[in-house]
């Protein structure tokens, strides 16, 4: 029964030494300098930079982590998929050839939850009001479908939130001199 029990904790505890703990972060460095990418194909600046930070690193209280290894994995964000690629072709055609006159102007601005809005429909004749709501409404959508479709294709569904998080801080630094955005609390701003 001594040899039993012996054995039994033997065994245990390699177990325990040999089981490798992954943790998995938002790579927020990695998503960064995709959303980096990604934008300047849209808005029609060159990329001129890569990652920027550091990958952070979690640290575990656990007493069970003393006995058991940790690895962190590596992530890169997968910015290349075939429908991440679609929307962005169509998102870089509508900015080019639709919006960027609007936004140039000032009646199209980015908005402080990731998307765009008309920031002044009276600056707009009436007969153009239905036309660039279509392309905001376009764009939104789209929008919408890249943050959930970068989360996807990178296997984290529940990333999705924090990718819309850095778009939205990089389309306020990134607009041009002139352009709208809005601030936290949602008071249009000039850049």
């Amino acid at each position: 029964m001594k040899r039993i029990k012996i054995t039994l904790m033997s065994s245990m505890f390699l177990f325990m030494a040999a089981c490798v703990t992954i943790n998995v972060y938002f790579p927020a460095a990695e998503a960064e300098d995709a959303a980096n990418k990604i934008i300047n194909k849209i808005i029609g600046e060159e990329d001129g930079q890569g990652a920027v930070g550091n990958n952070p690193q979690s640290f575990n209280l656990n007493p069970l982590s003393w006995f058991i290894s940790s690895a962190h994995a590596e992530v890169n964000i997968n910015i290349s998929s075939p429908a991440i690629v679609e929307i962005t072709d169509r998102m870089e055609n509508r900015f080019s050839s639709q919006l960027k006159p609007h936004i140039d102007s000032g009646v199209v601005g980015f908005t402080n939850d990731g998307f765009i809005d008309i920031v002044d429909a009276k600056a707009l004749v009436l007969k153009d009001r239905q036309i660039v709501k279509k392309f905001v409404a376009d764009d939104n959508r789209d929008r919408k479908a890249l943050y959930r479709e970068l989360a996807v294709a990178n296997g984290h569904a529940d990333w999705e939130e924090s990718i819309r998080n850095v778009f939205i801080k990089l389309w306020r630094e990134k607009a041009r001199s002139g352009w709208k955005y809005q601030d936290a609390a949602g008071a249009w701003q000039t850049k």
